[in-house]
């Protein structure tokens, strides 16, 4: 790697809180607003469901691309670039009429968001030579702001102006993260003569490095699934209204943000595997006062548990990610984001076969099982990897 850039630490942070802070509003932007889409367009199931499928597309293709650009271009201009595509997908939601406008405009925003998402974390993995889990997993606080304060803006802003005027204002906002971002130094590029695809297709045959992104592909199916399907179940299982299912909902966000704000201390005092497998035990206890709930108060228990046991594995396993493959650390984190992308994908999708099939009672279930085939993983993953890193 070349280190000859001279550049503050504490900046370059803060533009990557930044940046983490915008997939936060970017991943949770259309959840927010979907409702008013509809009615603005009087959209049926279907269409509404095509709509919601492209925001995960697009963070996918985002996941896909950023590693080896970054590990080729270094991170100033793909951040720049990344942040633009959210600004231009608010703005083309908020003054659009036309459906194939606002269609590629959450596209737009996912695409970006799944930049920003992999190439922040890459990022902080490379000024962080040492307590890379606790800096990820202070970095990770900012995904929790970004998705607990969008809906928060727009619900305290919603009696005095128009959905579409708040979404505007936020849009031309991001103006300013995207300044700050041109006028800091950012490190130089991993690889300074060429984008390393050789290595990223020899990175697919590494068998550490796929059981790494295995291990992210349950964990973010199983958030996926939490924030997806948790007000559907506390609905229809246990008759509590929409506020109350989103209020429970926001429980699970603000526990896992102030969780890894806890564990940016903790992981700098106690192992690592100890954090992770105390997160997985918590996370099954989570899952069992769920299963075994019909009180509005322990619901909300159950999800705060949940939220407590999910919260280090990203940051854990991202800096495990990092620590192992130094050489081409974009290329690695993306091809552990797009894993983790496509299992966020694939079992939410199963969720919703489960669901149509079996009920939405099946929910825990299917958390559960999620749960374990990640902790075997898991249990895997560290006994391979204990003799070349410190965990």
């Amino acid at each position: 790697m070349n280190t000859t850039s001279t550049y503050k630490k504490n900046l370059v942070f803060t533009a990557a809180c930044t940046g983490m802070l915008l997939f936060g509003v970017s991943l949770i932007s259309l959840g927010t607003i979907l409702p008013g889409i509809i009615n603005q367009f009087g959209m049926d199931e279907k269409t509404a469901g095509t709509l919601v499928a492209l925001l995960p597309i697009g963070l996918l293709t985002g996941s896909f691309l950023f590693g080896p650009v970054t590990d080729k271009y270094g991170y100033k201009y793909l951040m720049v670039i990344c942040t633009l595509m959210i600004l231009l997908g608010l703005e083309g939601i908020a003054f659009s009429k036309k459906l194939y406008v606002i269609q590629i405009s959450v596209f737009i925003i996912g695409s970006g968001g799944g930049v920003l998402n992999g190439a922040t974390n890459a990022l902080v993995n490379d000024i962080s030579k040492e307590k890379r889990g606790a800096n990820l997993s202070f970095l990770g606080v900012f995904f929790g702001i970004g998705a607990l304060g969008m809906p928060a803006i727009i619900g305290a802003f919603s009696g005095h102006f128009t959905e579409n005027s708040i979404i505007a204002v936020i849009g031309l906002i991001i103006i300013i993260p995207i300044l700050f971002f041109l006028f800091i130094r950012f490190p130089l590029p991993e690889q300074v003569q060429k984008i390393p695809l050789r290595k990223g297709i020899k990175l697919l045959k590494n068998p550490i490095l796929i059981i790494l992104g295995l291990i992210l592909f349950f964990e973010s199916g199983i958030e996926g699934v939490i924030n997806n399907w948790t007000t559907t179940f506390l609905q229809n299982e246990n008759g509590f209204s929409n506020r109350e299912s989103l209020f429970a909902l926001s429980a699970f966000v603000f526990s896992l943000t102030i969780s890894r704000l806890i564990l940016g201390f903790l992981l700098k005092k106690i192992s690592s595997a100890v954090i992770l497998f105390t997160g997985a035990s918590l996370s099954l206890l989570g899952i069992f006062v769920l299963f075994h709930s019909s009180g509005y108060l322990c619901s909300l228990a159950g999800l705060f548990i949940l939220g407590t046991g999910c919260a280090a594995v990203f940051p854990v396993i991202l800096g495990y990610t990092g620590e192992i493959f130094p050489a081409v650390s974009g290329t690695a984190f993306s091809t552990v984001m797009v894993i983790a992308m496509t299992g966020n994908i694939l079992i939410n999708y199963s969720m919703g076969l489960t669901a149509s099939r079996f009920g939405i009672s099946h929910y825990t279930s299917v958390l559960a099982i999620s749960l374990i085939i990640m902790l075997l993983l898991l249990i895997f993953a560290i006994r391979r990897i204990r003799h070349q890193i410190k965990i």
